[in-house]
């Protein structure tokens, strides 16, 4: 496959989204293809039904492949789910000459990862915090730096083994091979983050069928991250059992008709569909949908808000919130979750897109063009490390060089 091209996928609850994307002389990229596929295999982030997983995997591949010409061979892949978790270390090592060099950095990273990581679980990203160099910490690059001992700050990120075992299997029976795994968040985080809130202090939420995901950011890296095993498909299924439909049919209402704040929907409005047992149309006024959706949402956010806290972040995050995924395109979410955590609030989407973009548009698809993001770094990466002789120019590479190795397993 080219080198030039880029395939994201994204592995979600509710659907699988395959992007394949064409890198541009300027380095943002290109989408061409677009392959999205229901997916009735995974319950909470987690596979429960393989072969079903397997199949939509594989049915997104192929319209993704359909409508770009390209054959997919390797990929991204996101994550997520309650099995994933993170722990912070520290690692302190000797710097050899007296001068900081990539070295001491890696050597460092390697010390810091030497913690009781269980054998069941796997290490899906090691993130770098900042160094300390003969106790002069708020390092953000020690390299060329004089000293005799350096110690980094690290966040480590894994996950169940065996979980990652079934999605990778998963994506290789539908004919991938999986480059890498990214954490939801993460991903989501490279399309609608700015840097201000980076430096700032920011938090984002992605609100995904199954699960919710986190990721604090402050001085521009990643501070905490987290998997909340509560999404839309709970609303949904709330909203399916207080008014007697069928998951789909609640699921349809609830993007038809829902709100997260009752105080915001007329009492006097009403929609009507059949419930089960009924011969014809029940009429339902649209605030009782509210009123089923708002407590359920509320709960979300008081979830979210207790991780805030146990985080220690709390008080770190002028920024606030940065609402994303499928389940923040509800009405009135934005404001019942800064009513709820008592922070600044905004919904984000992916933009500044080229090509086949229509329905990427939307902050159900934050992730999948994270994923490109990430993508196109490593990419660049790959082909500046066997291009470069002696020390690569400061500018972009550099970037790519500290973007690489904050987030991936050294």
């Amino acid at each position: 496959m080219d080198e030039e091209i880029i395939v994201g996928i994204d592995i979600g609850t509710t659907k699988i989204c395959t992007l394949i994307a064409h890198v541009e002389e300027d380095e943002t990229f290109r989408i061409l293809g677009v392959g999205i596929e229901p997916n009735q295999g995974m319950r909470k982030g987690m596979i429960n039904d393989l072969q079903k997983t397997i199949n939509a995997i594989a049915k997104s591949i192929e319209k993704a492949q359909r409508s770009s010409g390209y054959e997919i061979t390797s990929a991204l892949v996101s994550i997520a789910g309650s099995h994933v978790s993170s722990i912070n270390s520290r690692g302190a090592v000797g710097i050899t000459n007296g001068v900081v060099s990539q070295v001491d950095i890696n050597r460092a990273l390697e010390a810091a990862q030497v913690v009781a990581i269980p054998h069941n679980r796997e290490v899906l990203h090691v993130i770098q915090r900042g160094f300390t160099v003969d106790g002069q910490d708020g390092i953000s690059q020690p390299i060329g730096m004089h000293g005799y001992r350096l110690e980094v700050e690290t966040h480590i990120i894994t996950a169940s083994a065996a979980s990652v075992e079934n999605i990778r299997k998963c994506a290789e029976t539908a004919g991938v091979k999986v480059k890498a795994f990214v954490l939801n968040p993460l991903a989501s985080a490279e399309v609608v983050l700015t840097e201000t809130e980076r430096q700032l202090g920011v938090m984002v939420c992605d609100i995904g069928g199954g699960t919710t995901d986190l990721a604090v950011y402050i001085n521009n890296n990643v501070w905490h991250t987290t998997v909340i095993s509560v999404g839309g498909d709970l609303i949904t299924s709330d909203i399916a059992h207080g008014l007697r439909l069928s998951l789909p049919d609640a699921e349809k209402i609830k993007i038809t008709y829902g709100s997260a704040k009752e105080a915001a929907v007329s009492t006097q409005e009403t929609f009507s569909i059949r419930s089960f047992g009924e011969e014809v149309p029940t009429e339902f006024r649209r605030a009782d949908l509210a009123y089923i959706i708002e407590a359920r949402a509320e709960e979300i956010f008081q979830f979210v808000l207790q991780e805030i806290k146990r985080s220690g972040y709390d008080g770190l995050l002028p920024a606030g919130v940065v609402l994303t995924g499928g389940s923040s395109l509800l009405p009135g979410i934005r404001d019942l979750a800064s009513d709820v955590l008592g922070l600044p609030v905004r919904v984000a989407q992916p933009d500044d897109l080229e090509g086949l973009v229509d329905q990427l548009y939307s902050p159900a698809y934050s992730t999948s063009v994270g994923l490109l993001e990430w993508a196109g770094i490593l990419t660049h990466a790959a082909k500046k490390s066997t291009r470069t002789r002696g020390l690569p120019p400061i500018g972009i590479w550099e970037r790519v060089k500290e973007f690489v190795k904050r987030f991936l397993p050294q």
